[in-house]
């Protein structure tokens, strides 16, 4: 199957096209499914050609064939955790990575420095602070050579959450509910309960969609609605 160049892949696909349309290339890679599927989404929406993940070998096969402009990096995965990723692709691939992640101890963040992330953006959030965190980092890449990878101290060009000092206390980011997005939700579902790739579980419900003759936000909002009848219905 042709991606164009906001879809995502897996190891069997061709490269995405970071063209005119697109905005640049990026891998997402966290081994929670709903989170990738929202992520993923909304940073297709914005315009980037996506490449997705769901635990740290595939993410650096993935890296190592396509060559994503950044990648974001959840820290806490079975297997290779986010740590190990950044550290291949910054010592084999010269791909800078932004941390996403709900762990903002002190520990953390001096390893999260320590690896030369260019932001740490502290979960819970949504689409609309994680898209300009990537729009953010895509300004200061530009501002460096090819194979030059910006260090942690440059400074932060917009709402990703830069880097505190290591004698501060990590900023926190404001609470906003991650279920901003039903379609991506529901993609998440689909891919969790019949075992799905993120473009098989949105192919699935716009057929669903068209069936019904609902939009696909709409269809989304119905199925949401029937998992949670489900989930009272089992209390």
């Amino acid at each position: 199957m042709r991606h164009n160049p906001g879809m995502s892949l897996h190891a069997e696909a061709p490269v995405p096209t970071a063209g005119p349309a697109s905005k640049g290339r990026v891998l997402v890679v966290d081994d929670d499914r709903l989170v990738l599927a929202t992520v993923t989404h909304g940073l297709t929406q914005a315009g980037y050609a996506i490449i997705d993940a769901d635990n740290g070998d595939e993410a650096i096969l993935l890296a190592r064939q396509h060559r994503p402009d950044l990648a974001l990096l959840d820290i806490r995965m079975e297997g290779k955790s986010g740590f190990d990723v950044a550290a291949t692709l910054r010592d084999a691939y010269r791909i800078p990575f932004i941390f996403l992640s709900a762990f903002s101890d002190p520990a953390t963040l001096a390893q999260v420095q320590a690896l030369g992330a260019l932001a740490y953006l502290v979960k819970p959030l949504d689409v609309g602070q994680i898209v300009p965190a990537v729009d953010a980092a895509f300004v200061r890449l530009r501002a460096f050579p090819a194979g030059a990878l910006p260090t942690t101290d440059a400074p932060a060009a917009s709402a990703a959450v830069a880097l505190p000092a290591a004698t501060e206390a990590p900023a926190a980011a404001p609470p906003v509910s991650p279920l901003a997005d039903p379609v991506a939700l529901a993609v998440g579902v689909l891919m969790h309960r019949h075992s799905l790739t993120r473009d098989q579980a949105w192919d699935r419900l716009q057929r669903l969609a068209l069936a019904q003759s609902h939009s696909p936000a709409a269809q989304a909002e119905r199925l949401l609605a029937a998992v949670e009848e489900l989930a009272r219905s089992a209390l």
